[in-house]
């Protein structure tokens, strides 16, 4: 489920860099976003319900709120993206906590079960996943380029998405 989320988030990512570039307009990539956005959150559900994976679900629901509040903003020509803004710190926050977990693995409980297992490539993908949030972030509160984030998001499409779902779903591990 979330490899095919993975890849559905990338046809969010890449014409929101496009936009920020200048090639594109709002209420399309909003479109888009609302979709990928509804999608993702439904994913969410899907991972914590039926696959019992609370924790894969908190990043994808923490990220598919954000496309839902970035395609408001693109769908309604929102002037002040503060409040996008403050919502992506939060994002940013949430990832930085699961880069650190993945980076170095959950705790070890009592019985020598480990829940979530330690991963240089998922803490990798969380750490760019973090990084984005933390530029628009900055990029709302006109601290940060828009073609600095559009060049981001292309470069993360690729790595923290494309690369890890596709490397999963052909060989069935992470590329280190």
């Amino acid at each position: 489920m979330t490899l095919a989320l993975l890849v559905a988030i990338s046809v969010m990512w890449f014409p929101v860099a496009l936009l920020f570039l200048g090639k594109g307009e709002a209420k399309g990539t909003g479109a888009v976003t609302a979709f990928v956005g509804i999608v993702v959150v439904l994913g969410a559900i899907l991972q914590a319900a039926v696959f019992k994976d609370a924790f894969t679900a908190g990043l994808l629901f923490v990220h598919g709120i954000l496309y839902l509040t970035v395609a408001y903003a693109l769908l309604t020509g929102l002037a002040d993206m503060r409040s996008v803004g403050n919502v992506s710190l939060m994002v940013a926050i949430v990832s930085t906590i699961y880069c650190v977990i993945w980076f170095t693995g959950g705790p070890v409980l009592a019985n020598g079960q480990q829940l979530v297992a330690k991963s240089n490539y998922l803490g990798l993908a969380a750490a760019g996943y973090a990084g984005l949030t933390y530029e628009v972030w900055l990029n709302a509160y006109g601290k940060f380029p828009a073609k600095g984030l559009a060049v981001s998001l292309i470069v993360w499409v690729a790595v923290g998405l494309l690369i890890p779902a596709f490397s999963l779903m052909t060989t069935g591990a992470l590329p280190f």
